[in-house]
C-alpha cells in the first residue's frame, strides 16, 4: 500500500523492516530530498492503517507489493530500496520484474531467514550517551535493544521514525507472516542470471539481527554491486550512520541516473 509519495522524477519505491512502518525510512529524505526521483513510500501489511490482507507468508506480502507497483506504475521503470525484511522483499521483486527495475538498494536486508542460521557478530555496544537513556522514559528498552549507538540523535530518530509503527503494527497479521518468515526460494536462486543493474548493500558492522556475511555471499550476483559494511552501526545502520548511509545512496542513484533505461534492466529474468 502507498503510504506517502514525495517528490517528482523517475520512481524510487521505498519498503520498509519487519514490525515497523514507512516513517523508519522517512530520515532518508534529507538524503534524497533534492534528487529528480519521486520517493513512494509503502506500508506493509501489519503497518497501522493498511487494508486488510490475506498475507500469510513473506511470499504473499511480495506478490501484494508486485501488485501494488503493477496498479500504481503500470510498465514505468524504477528503482527499488528495502530495509531489513523489506530488503529481501526488494530483491525479489528487482528480480521478477527484472526488466522494469533500473536499479536495487537493501538496507540492513534480511538475506538468510532462518534467525537461527544467520552469521551474525555478538552484541556490542559501542556508543552510549547517558542523558539519551535518561531521555528514553519507557521506550529505554525497546531503544537499547534496537541500537548498538544510543544517543540523542539516534534516540530520536527511534522515537519518530522507529516507535510509532512498531507501536501501531497488527500482532495478529505479524505472527501469521512470521510462520513463513522467508522466500520459498532465494531471488538469486531462482533467476540465477547476475543482476546487472547498478545496486547498493549497505550493512552495519555490529548488526547482530541480520549481521552482513550472508548478504557479502551474494556479490558475484551483483557485477554492478557496491557493497559496504559499516562500523559503529548495527541493525539500524541509516539511523546511526545516516551522512554515510546518504552518500552511499545518492552514490548509487547517481550510478542508475548513468544507465541508459533500455540498458537498466538487462537481462532474462
Amino acid at each position: 500500500m502507498l503510504a506517502s509519495a514525495r517528490g517528482s522524477g523517475r520512481p524510487l519505491v521505498v519498503l520498509h523492516g519487519f514490525g515497523v512502518d514507512h516513517r523508519i525510512m522517512l530520515p532518508l529524505e534529507q538524503t534524497t530530498g533534492d534528487l529528480p526521483w519521486r520517493r513512494l513510500y509503502f506500508d506493509l501489511p501489519w503497518a497501522e492503517g493498511a487494508p486488510g490482507s490475506t498475507a500469510a507468508s513473506a511470499l504473499d506480502v511480495a506478490d501484494e507489493v508486485i501488485a501494488d507497483i503493477r496498479a500504481l506504475l503500470g510498465d514505468e521503470p524504477f528503482a527499488l530500496l528495502g530495509q531489513s525484511f523489506g530488503g529481501m522483499l526488494a530483491r525479489h521483486v528487482a528480480h521478477e520484474l527484472r526488466a522494469q527495475v533500473l536499479g536495487l538498494a537493501t538496507i540492513a536486508g534480511v538475506v538468510e531467514a532462518d534467525h537461527s542460521a544467520r552469521r551474525v557478530p555478538d552484541r556490542t555496544v559501542l556508543v552510549v550517551e547517558p542523558a539519551a537513556l535518561d531521555l528514553a522514559g519507557d521506550a529505554l528498552e525497546d531503544f537499547t535493544a534496537a541500537h548498538v549507538v544510543q544517543t540523542t540523535e539516534t534516540l530520536t530518530a527511534f522515537m519518530t521514525s522507529v516507535l510509532p509503527g512498531e507501536q501501531g503494527s497488527d500482532q495478529t497479521v505479524l505472527d501469521r507472516i512470521a510462520e513463513h518468515y522467508g522466500l520459498p526460494v532465494q531471488p538469486e536462486v531462482a533467476h540465477p542470471q547476475p543482476f546487472t543493474a547498478p545496486s547498493l548493500h549497505l550493512f552495519g558492522r555490529q548488526d547482530d539481527v541480520v549481521g552482513y556475511e550472508d548478504g557479502w555471499l551474494l556479490r558475484e550476483h551483483y557485477p554492478r554491486g557496491t557493497y559496504a559494511v559499516l562500523d559503529t552501526a548495527g541493525h539500524g545502520v541509516h539511523l546511526e550512520r545516516p551522512a554515510l548511509t546518504g552518500a552511499l545512496i545518492r552514490d548509487w542513484l547517481e550510478r542508475v541516473d548513468d544507465v541508459r533505461p533500455a540498458a537498466a534492466g538487462s537481462g532474462v529474468g
